[in-house]
């Protein structure tokens, strides 16, 4: 049987070139633009935010969104895109002002599936509005007596918004994913 011991072959303990600083942080992976906490992230929260602010404002400005359920949808939808990248924004100003990284496990998936259930829901509630609006305009060419170009206009943000969703989405998942 061959067996080695300690006392056969030692191993020595790696010398600390450091000053014999052996608590460094590790670093598990680059911060990429895009991801929580950084330049990149704030930047898409900001975009998410204003186009879901745009269409909530454009549609909540017509007289008649509340008749039609899609759009009373698109309403509730892009308040709830507002909220969380409002709230996530100030997570990312907070963390870039004291120059920490958001690579916590538990902060990640957080915004991984906070992300993912606010652009479902928001891509949701822009198709059933879009299908609404295209029934209005090209099948029941009712467009005069509706608010048309305001349901589009709104619709065409929330589309933008749930989009601008979508890299936070895809980096926080990659995130998560590599680890």
């Amino acid at each position: 049987m061959s067996v080695s011991h300690a006392s056969v072959h030692p191993v020595e303990d790696p010398t600390a070139t450091d000053g014999g600083n052996n608590n460094a942080p590790r670093v598990r992976m680059k911060d990429i633009q895009g991801m929580p906490g950084t330049k990149g992230g704030l930047a898409l929260r900001l975009s998410q935010f204003i186009f879901a602010v745009a269409a909530l404002s454009v549609m909540a400005s017509t007289s008649d969104f509340a008749s039609v359920t899609a759009f009373t949808y698109l309403v509730v939808a892009a308040s709830l895109q507002c909220l969380w990248s409002l709230c996530l924004a100030i997570v990312d100003i907070y963390a870039l002002l004291v120059m920490r990284s958001l690579q916590n496990y538990r902060i990640v998936i957080s915004f991984a599936v906070g992300d993912g259930i606010a652009s479902m829901f928001t891509f949701a509630a822009a198709c059933a509005s879009a299908g609404i609006t295209v029934l209005i305009d090209n099948d029941l060419d009712s467009c005069d007596d509706n608010h048309c170009l305001q349901f589009e206009t709104a619709t065409a943000m929330a589309f933008i918004s749930c989009f601008s969703a979508l890299p936070s989405f895809l980096l926080n998942f990659w995130s998560l994913a590599s680890r």
